[in-house]
């Protein structure tokens, strides 16, 4: 296992004053296939979570409607009570179907419920962190977000969700959010191989926020790339270690939350906060981008 020392540094939160690990952990594969029902086995996401932050781990990121609720279920049978320092984030903005689909969830009384529900299923008198999930199943869409975002504001004032994130959102959305309440982190769809938000990032590190970057590895589609492949032999590490490196080398406001349900890719994934990656190959990575290829 690594000390927590060795886990890509640190971010805090602000204004939340959470001093969290770079490296964390996405809950999110603990579910059944397709993100429903049950995992095949329990007791091993379980493991997976223990060994996480027995790693030094202490960032996870969930949603209750994944399975839906299995995933929070499991940290509340693996963690609960959670120990200090732990900052549990959780998304609202979506429900599933009765047919596995994906649904938004942004009325009154559905962000409401969503939070009782997280409250529940985790175990907790209040939520550390709340995303509002919002636009398509991986890019944003503009347009107000102002509606949904006071309902959680509201619930915040009500201490029933202490800070605010936002997901799947753009830059003009980030302006709009903040004349309704702080804003502590980004959740938006970014990798090595997908960077339409490199201006953003700045940007927020500029403010001190947080950019999450979900599908790290590429999501449902993994990344393939025969540069990336070949950068990572040259290095000794696999593909999928770079890429995460890669995103921990690109600014110090990324907070990472890579998923497995196996020990063995929990274990790759940590190692990766270990790899310094060298110019020529940063250099190497970061021509495809210039050229405006996407794995």
């Amino acid at each position: 296992m690594i000390e927590p020392t060795d886990l890509a540094g640190s971010f805090t939160l602000s204004p939340a004053s959470k001093k969290v690990n770079r490296m964390g952990y996405g809950a999110m594969q603990l579910a059944g296939a397709g993100v429903w029902g049950p995992p095949r086995d329990v007791g091993s996401a379980v493991a997976v979570l223990r060994e996480a932050l027995a790693s030094g781990v202490n960032h996870i990121d969930t949603s209750d409607y994944y399975g839906p609720h299995v995933t929070n279920q499991i940290i509340k049978r693996a963690l609960h009570p959670y120990p200090d320092g732990l900052l549990i984030v959780t998304k609202l903005g979506a429900r599933r179907g009765a047919d596995k689909s994906w649904i938004p969830a942004l009325t009154r009384q559905e962000l409401i419920d969503g939070v009782h529900d997280n409250l529940r299923n985790l175990g907790l008198e209040a939520l550390d962190v709340v995303n509002l999930r919002v636009g398509g199943m991986v890019e944003p869409t503009e347009g107000s977000i102002e509606e949904p975002l006071t309902v959680l504001a509201e619930l915040k004032r009500q201490g029933l969700v202490r800070h605010i994130g936002l997901s799947n959102v753009t830059p003009k959305q980030l302006t709009e959010a903040q004349t309704v309440t702080e804003i502590v982190c980004v959740q938006n769809f970014y990798n090595v191989g997908h960077r339409n938000d490199d201006a953003f990032i700045d940007d927020l590190a500029s403010q001190g926020i947080a950019y999450v970057p979900f599908f790290p590895l590429g999501g449902f589609t993994p990344l393939q790339s025969s540069e990336l492949d070949t950068a990572a032999a040259s290095l000794g590490v696999s593909s999928m270690q770079l890429a995460l490196a890669w995103l921990l080398e690109r600014s110090p406001n990324i907070l990472l939350i890579p998923g497995t349900s196996s020990l063995k890719h929990l274990r790759e994934n940590l190692q990766a906060s270990r790899l310094r990656i060298p110019a020529r190959v940063l250099a190497d990575l970061d021509s495809i981008s210039r050229k405006g290829k996407e794995f």
